[in-house]
């Protein structure tokens, strides 16, 4: 900045709506302490840099700018006489950092009066103490009553998400529970269909047939076709005027069995003709038992199967047992959260998914990056009232990752679109929403990734966007590779310790997933497990850097700097514990209750 000093004028400041009231004393006090500075086009002061300085518009024309990524977003642009900046909160002292908080600059010669930090907070305490206290309150208690009712928006959020859950695992759970009791009355009708096949008539090769028969049952019903409701009824009366032409009874009830495992007529006529005519309908009532139990068996799998998902799915939105900054893929993120707000999309909402899956991994914090995705959508969900379509959208823009959120609801009046980003403000009726959602996905995208949240509305389109930086903030140019083989705590010649963690073993342990010390190979379990021994040697022995002994991982993870890197430099094989070793392991010593355990 180039600034000239020039002379100052207390009747130029009486002029100011700022300093309007004050007394001639004051403004004397004013001119003495402070000073008039001319400056060039140009910037004045940058964002994050001491805050020394509180600066007041006499003439000229000033642009306020924020940092997002590698770009600064225009945030007020004003020639207004008497606007203010800078150092504004030096009243509070060492209670706040005292940085500037955006950056300054002038696109025309402009004038300001100048005050340093440390008058301007000796005039505020001294002139008015009673509003000093009043904003420090005010300040301090916004905080506080942020935090608080964030806090109070995310436990209501687990609640919904957990209800949400406890729904869809309940629908899986019931279903395998029905199948395993149907299973084992077909169990039971089976030995007792065995044990009458082993009293009757049949001889040795009728009973390889039936074997036979049953072998090549069980493969048809893994290959069955998904029919229609009319060729599944078509094909079910065929059936039973096949049965009933044989002389079965009950063909109604074999019928729709044999059916759904793709059995036609062809392939009874084939059964026929395999076995005689007297052991016929005990042939085909032996094939329906083997039929029910492969089918159960596929329900069990399939509920059991949908449990599995939605336990992946929550532990992907949780980012259980993961570092808490990692390169991610915005799409598996975006994937874990939809499946866990199933329940509260409903049938009536369309969702519509746009990926670009050749986008790169993100350097940022997932949980986090969860929470957002959860808010939107929600507030997508809300606009929409039930009915519409949700589009999710990913692309590469401006060297940004862009993750939209559109929605096909009412959209958000223009007037208020400047302020939806406030804390407290909300749209939604009394009782329904804090007015955080949005200040927290603020918060999270802008100033912990440094990325942008913007929105853009007319009715029947509303689109968030989230974008984010491709690299991780201050990232060096060097591979990393590099970055990390020169870090301390590496040493590529240290083999591991062993195959489990090193104490759980001696003391008879289990845990969830293992870390390998990059500095002497000492193997330790993870943070979720009940020991915690990784971070545990970290902390005795003060090796920083660890790195994931999980098959297919091979990120690296420094304590001291909070960092994840994707990769790093080869150390001494091998690099994770057997492939066949359980999850969580090892095998034998793992209770049954271990999810109740974990941290």
């Amino acid at each position: 900045m180039t600034a000239q000093p020039m002379p100052c004028s207390v009747e130029e400041l009486r002029t100011l709506f700022l300093f309007e009231k004050l007394t001639d004393d004051q403004l004397d006090w004013l001119c003495r302490h402070g000073r008039v500075e001319r400056v060039e086009p140009g910037p004045v002061y940058a964002e994050g840099d001491p805050a020394t300085c509180f600066y007041v518009l006499l003439e000229g024309t000033v642009v306020l700018s924020r940092r997002v990524g590698a770009d600064d977003v225009e945030v007020k642009r004003t020639s207004a006489r008497g606007v203010y900046a800078g150092a504004f909160q030096a009243y509070l002292g060492d209670q706040v950092p005292q940085v500037y908080g955006s950056s300054l600059r002038v696109t025309v010669p402009s004038r300001f009066f100048v005050l340093p930090a440390e008058r301007f907070a000796q005039l505020m305490r001294e002139w008015f103490p009673m509003p000093v206290h009043m904003l420090e309150g005010l300040f301090f208690g916004n905080q506080a009553q942020q935090q608080a009712v964030g806090q109070r928006e995310r436990l209501l959020a687990l609640g919904s998400l957990s209800a949400g859950l406890t729904h869809e695992l309940n629908n899986p759970a019931a279903a395998s529970l029905r199948a395993t009791g149907a299973l084992r009355e077909r169990v039971a009708g089976m030995r007792h269909k065995l044990g009458m096949i082993a009293a009757g008539p049949y001889q040795r090769a009728t009973l390889e047939t039936l074997i036979g028969l049953q072998e090549r049952a069980v493969e048809r019903v893994a290959k069955a076709p998904v029919l229609d409701p009319l060729e599944t009824s078509d094909r079910e009366g065929d059936v039973e005027d096949w049965l009933e032409d044989h002389n079965i009874p009950g063909g109604w009830q074999l019928a729709p069995t044999f059916v759904q495992a793709g059995f036609d007529t062809q392939w009874l006529n084939e059964v026929a003709a395999a076995v005689d005519e007297g052991t016929l309908e005990g042939a085909l009532r032996w094939l329906n038992y083997t039929v029910e139990t492969e089918l159960l068996m596929s329900e069990i799998e399939d509920a059991t199967g949908r449990i599995s998902g939605l336990v992946a799915a929550a532990r992907q939105y949780s980012q259980l047992d993961r570092a808490p900054f990692q390169v991610v893929d915005v799409h598996e993120l975006l994937d874990s959260t939809l499946m866990m707000l199933s329940a509260k999309l409903g049938a009536g909402i369309t969702v519509t998914k746009e990926y670009d899956r050749s986008l790169p991994k993100v350097p940022a914090y997932p949980g986090e990056l969860n929470q957002v995705w959860t808010n939107l959508i929600d507030n997508a969900v809300s606009a929409m009232r039930g009915t519409g379509t949700l589009t999710l959208r990913t692309a590469l823009e401006r060297e940004q990752l862009l993750v939209e959120f559109g929605d096909t609801g009412p959209g958000v009046d223009p007037e208020i679109q400047e302020r939806i980003f406030e804390p407290f403000f909300t749209t939604k009726p009394v009782g329904e929403g804090t007015g955080l959602g949005l200040d927290i996905s603020w918060r999270i995208v802008v100033h912990k990734h440094h990325g942008d949240l913007a929105v853009h509305s007319v009715p029947g389109d509303t689109r968030f966007q989230v974008r984010l930086p491709l690299i991780a903030p201050q990232a060096e140019d060097r591979p990393t590779e590099t970055r990390m083989t020169t870090t301390p705590g590496i040493d590529p010649s240290a083999p591991p310790s062993g195959d489990g963690c090193a104490e759980c073993d001696a003391d008879g342990g289990w845990w969830v997933h293992l870390r390998r010390c990059a500095q002497c190979g000492h193997i330790g379990c993870c943070d979720s497990s009940p020991a915690q021994h990784a971070t545990a040697h970290m902390k005795a022995t003060g090796h920083p850097v660890i790195q994931s002994f999980e098959p297919g991982e091979s990120w690296f993870f420094n304590y001291d700097t909070n960092e994840l890197q994707e990769s790093g430099p080869a150390l001494t094989p091998p690099d994770s514990h057997p492939a066949d070793q359980p999850t969580p392991g090892p095998a034998g010593r793992v209770p049954n209750d271990w999810q109740s355990q974990v941290h």
